[in-house]
């Protein structure tokens, strides 16, 4: 996270007051596997964090954030959605997530403090428990690769939802 002169974070905040949420869904190259990360917290999940008001998209914040939080360089491929949530203190956070194929992964990283670990799409859905927001996407991923198998016309909504339709 970068900081101005007066020591706050250039994070960007939509028109009602949200905070913007880059991430991704860093998807082995076979679409079998998932990354996540460490939170501070000690709970897994994908890399994501502030879409910072001097990036021109949120896609360039969401590879951003998996090279800080993951040490993984990835390329997007393509948009899961936006989902809007609410904390139990009332701050709003807008996420945008994206699937993004891992193309390389270092072995140092800004932030090396946290673990990371390659699991099954399966064992995701079980960590990433209690969530919605992440689980909205990991979804997206799901219903996309699916979707794909399925049929070569299928097409994947990635319109709005709020946490409590995930």
């Amino acid at each position: 996270m970068r900081f101005n002169l007066l020591g706050t974070a250039f994070t960007g905040y939509g028109p009602n007051g949200e905070k913007l949420v880059a991430g991704v869904v860093p998807l082995s190259k076979d679409k079998t596997q998932v990354l996540l990360v460490q939170s501070p917290k000690g709970n897994w999940v994908f890399p994501k964090g502030g879409w910072e008001t001097d990036e021109a998209t949120p896609e360039v914040a969401a590879c951003r954030e998996a090279w800080e939080e993951a040490g993984v360089v990835c390329t997007i491929i393509s948009p899961l959605g936006q989902v809007v949530t609410q904390s139990k203190r009332n701050n709003m956070a807008k996420y945008h997530f994206f699937e993004a194929i891992v193309e390389r992964e270092e072995s140092q990283w800004p932030e090396m403090n946290r673990g990371r670990k390659w699991v099954s799409l399966s064992q995701a859905e079980k960590e990433l428990f209690g969530r919605p927001e992440l689980l909205f996407a990991l979804q997206g991923c799901i219903h996309q690769s699916s979707a794909v198998r399925g049929s070569s016309s299928a097409s994947t909504d990635t319109s709005s939802a709020s946490a409590s339709d995930a």
